[in-house]
């Protein structure tokens, strides 16, 4: 940030001095273009300028320094609201207090993320896949305490002749706190099992809480959303978790209870309704330079479907990380690598970036992915993925494979 800023703000203050002092800075002398601003600014006891007598006009300025001048002007009692919402983290660190600017600020805020993607599969289907996403969030702060979230999102079929779309409403809920404890309620993404979801990544409409700092403490009911699908995932669940950090050590354990397993019921002889699924769930993670090793094991109860067919009820999921693109700041990347055993019992709807392993339903699944992410400029991220899967199981004589290869470019703003 340019000193030639602080010249605008002097503008938009009203700063005036009934008597100026002598022009405190050597490099701004009478006659210059910036001498009444940086004169008017000096004496209201805005602007300090450097130890050596100048004030620097063409040197760059740190956002520190900024919110200093922002500061003082504050508290001058002039209007700067759009300065302290921009500079409000490092106000936060000078112990400014903007709560009253917070709630003149607007009440609702929008962004947006739009999202390309080409999907090519080795025998799962005999086309390609490639897709246009586009979501736009409103988020509305409704007091200090709560505010909303909606997402309106419209994805289009790229391949499709007919240009198949859909728009729909799909996220709404607020979130806020009751005294110590965090509360969600409505429809959102729920991800659950470690990861991007090992046993469930769905919209879900529930409630969920949270307690504690160091030891966190979760409790969440609700219904699987059968989103675009014909058939639901599954009916209602309930969830506990627990779990905190010991150092670079990260430990967590949940308990995950479905009704209604649909895909668990897929093989009965009259081929409707679903079987309930309890999962227990164990994970650990360690980080270490810019490494992070991660492992979670998953055990079902659901070792039988209702025809009677042995189910493999348990399965864990191993990754290497390195790094991760930030979408804030163009050049940095990350590459990461996943290994998945799972049993159909130890997954619902899982999240990874390919449909095979939902599709396996019953047969559970194994295999690989590795990655990697780039930011390609500010808040624009690349990312391609290759993954190779097998079923565990064989049902109705045959026994599914794929390989996928996964790419997107994402954009937000």
């Amino acid at each position: 940030m340019k000193k030639s800023l602080v010249l605008a703000m002097a503008m938009a203050l009203g700063v005036t001095a009934s008597a100026y002092a002598a022009n405190p800075f050597s490099d701004v002398p009478a006659g210059h273009w910036a001498y009444d601003s940086v004169n008017k600014l000096a004496a209201a006891g805005i602007v300090d300028g450097y130890g050596n007598g100048t004030f620097g006009g063409d040197r760059l300025m740190t956002r520190y320094e900024m919110a200093q001048i922002v500061a003082k002007a504050m508290a001058k009692g002039a209007n700067v609201d759009r300065l302290a919402a921009e500079f409000a983290d490092e106000l936060d660190s000078l112990g400014v207090r903007v709560a009253a600017l917070e709630k003149k600020s607007d009440n609702v805020k929008i962004n947006a993320q739009i999202r390309a993607h080409y999907q090519s599969y080795d025998k799962h289907t005999k086309k390609d896949s490639s897709k246009l996403r586009s979501r736009i969030w409103l988020n509305g702060q409704i007091n200090e305490d709560w505010k909303y979230v909606g997402m309106l999102q419209n994805e289009q079929d790229l391949r499709n002749d007919k240009g198949d779309e859909d728009t729909d409403f799909q996220r709404a809920f607020v979130t806020g706190r009751i005294g110590g404890v965090k509360v969600e309620a409505g429809r959102n993404n729920t991800a659950l099992g470690g990861g991007v979801g090992n046993i469930l990544s769905n919209r879900t409409d529930s409630v969920k809480l949270g307690f504690g700092k160091d030891l966190k403490v979760g409790l969440q009911y609700g219904k699987v959303s059968s989103g675009n699908d014909k058939t639901p995932k599954a009916d209602t669940y309930w969830a506990a978790t627990v779990g905190g950090e010991i150092g670079n050590l990260g430990l967590t354990a949940g308990y995950y209870n479905f009704d209604n397993v649909y895909k668990l019921g897929q093989y009965t002889s009259k081929n409707n309704g679903g079987v309930d699924d309890a999962i227990w769930a164990i994970g650990a993670d360690y980080k270490f330079g810019d490494f992070k090793l991660d492992a979670t094991y998953l055990k079902s109860d659901a070792d039988k479907t209702e025809a009677g067919v042995k189910l493999d009820d348990d399965g864990y999921v191993i990754g290497l990380t390195y790094k991760g693109a930030k979408a804030a700041k163009a050049g940095t990347y990350g590459i990461y690598a996943k290994y998945y055993d799972q049993g159909a019992g130890t997954y619902i709807h899982h999240g990874m970036n390919t449909d095979l392993a939902n599709d396996f339903g019953a047969y559970g699944f194994k295999g690989y992915m590795v990655g990697v992410n780039y930011a390609l400029a500010k808040n624009i991220v690349a990312a391609v993925e290759y993954s190779d899967f097998d079923a565990k199981d064989n049902y109705t004589g045959k026994k599914p494979s794929d390989k996928t290869i996964w790419s997107e470019v994402v954009f937000t703003f």
